[in-house]
C-alpha cells in the first residue's frame, strides 16, 4: 500500500463521521449560509505577466516529517501576502500533514488573497465542509478518484462556487481531468506513492494542457530558478509549500518567485 492509499483510508473515516446526520445538515446549513467567494481563478493569470504564487502553509509532510510545527497561519498568511503571493494553500488535513480547519480560517482572515483548501477531498460532504469553513477553492486529486466521482465533485464544487484546482501526475490523467471538465490543471512534480520529486515532469507534460486552462506546477520548487523554470515551460502558477514554511524570510522569497516571466 503506497503513502496515497493509506491517505485515503484516514479520509473516509473521517467522511463517514461527517455523513452521520447532525454534522452533515450543520455543514450543509453553514455552507449555505457563507458569504461569497474570492476569485481563486483570476488570481492565478496576472495582468502583469508574472507568475502567480500559490503560497501553501503546512506543519508536516509524510515524507518530510515536522516543517514547522509551531506555524501560526495568520502570520504565515500576512508574510506570503507582504511578498506578493496570489492565492494561499492551507492545508487542513491532521493526521499526516498536521493541518487545522482553523489554520484556513485564520489565514484567509487576516489577508484578501483567496484561500485553496488543501486536502483529499473524496466525497460532496467535504465541498460543503470547505464552504462553510471560507474556503475559495478545493484539490481534487485525479489518482484518488475515479472518473464519475472526479466529473461529479467537479460539478458540485462549481455549483457552490469554489474553484477547483485538479491535480494530475502524468498524460493519461491530464486526459481525465479534462474529460471532467477542469479549469485549473496542477501537474504534481511530486510522486504521491514515494514523495520523489521531479521539476521535468511539468515540463514534458505541459504542451499537453490547452491554453484556456490555467496552468499551475506544484512541487519540487525551491526558488527563483525553479520558479523561472516553471514559467519559461507555460505555467500561470506554482504551489510552493515546503520553502516557504521552511523560509527564515517567506516574503522575500515569495518576491523571488514571483518575478518570473510567464512564457505563453
Amino acid at each position: 500500500m503506497g503513502i496515497l492509499d493509506e491517505i485515503l483510508a484516514t479520509k473516509r473515516d473521517e467522511v463517514t463521521l461527517l455523513h452521520q446526520p447532525q454534522a452533515r445538515d450543520a455543514i450543509r446549513a453553514a455552507a449555505l449560509a457563507a458569504g461569497p467567494t474570492r476569485d481563486f481563478v483570476g488570481a492565478l493569470r496576472r495582468d502583469d505577466g508574472h507568475l502567480s504564487v500559490i503560497a501553501e502553509m503546512k506543519r508536516r509532510s509524510p515524507s518530510k516529517g515536522d516543517l514547522d510545527p509551531d506555524l501560526d497561519a495568520a502570520t504565515a498568511a500576512r508574510a506570503y501576502e507582504r511578498g506578493g503571493a496570489s492565492a494561499l494553500s492551507v492545508l487542513t488535513d491532521g493526521p499526516w500533514f498536521g493541518g487545522r480547519i482553523d489554520d484556513l480560517q485564520a489565514a484567509r482572515d487576516a489577508t484578501a488573497l483567496p484561500a485553496l483548501r488543501k486536502d483529499f477531498t473524496i466525497a460532496e460532504i467535504q465541498l460543503f465542509e470547505a464552504r462553510a469553513i471560507g474556503a475559495d477553492g478545493v484539490l481534487l486529486i485525479v489518482a484518488a478518484l475515479d472518473d464519475a466521482t472526479l466529473r461529479d465533485l467537479h460539478e458540485a464544487a462549481t455549483d457552490l462556487g469554489l474553484a477547483v484546482l485538479v491535480e494530475t501526475h502524468d498524460d493519461a490523467e491530464i486526459e481525465r481531468a479534462l474529460a471532467a471538465g477542469a479549469r485549473i490543471v496542477g501537474i504534481n512534480n511530486r510522486s504521491l506513492q514515494t514523495f520523489a520529486e521531479d521539476l521535468g515532469i511539468a515540463e514534458r507534460l505541459a504542451s499537453l494542457l490547452p491554453s484556456d486552462v490555467v496552468r499551475v506546477a506544484e512541487s519540487a520548487v525551491r526558488g527563483a530558478d525553479d520558479a523561472a523554470r516553471m514559467a519559461a515551460a507555460g505555467f500561470d502558477a506554482v504551489l510552493v509549500g515546503e520553502a516557504l514554511v521552511r523560509s527564515e524570510d517567506p516574503a522575500t522569497l515569495c518576491a523571488a518567485l514571483a518575478a518570473a516571466t510567464v512564457t505563453r
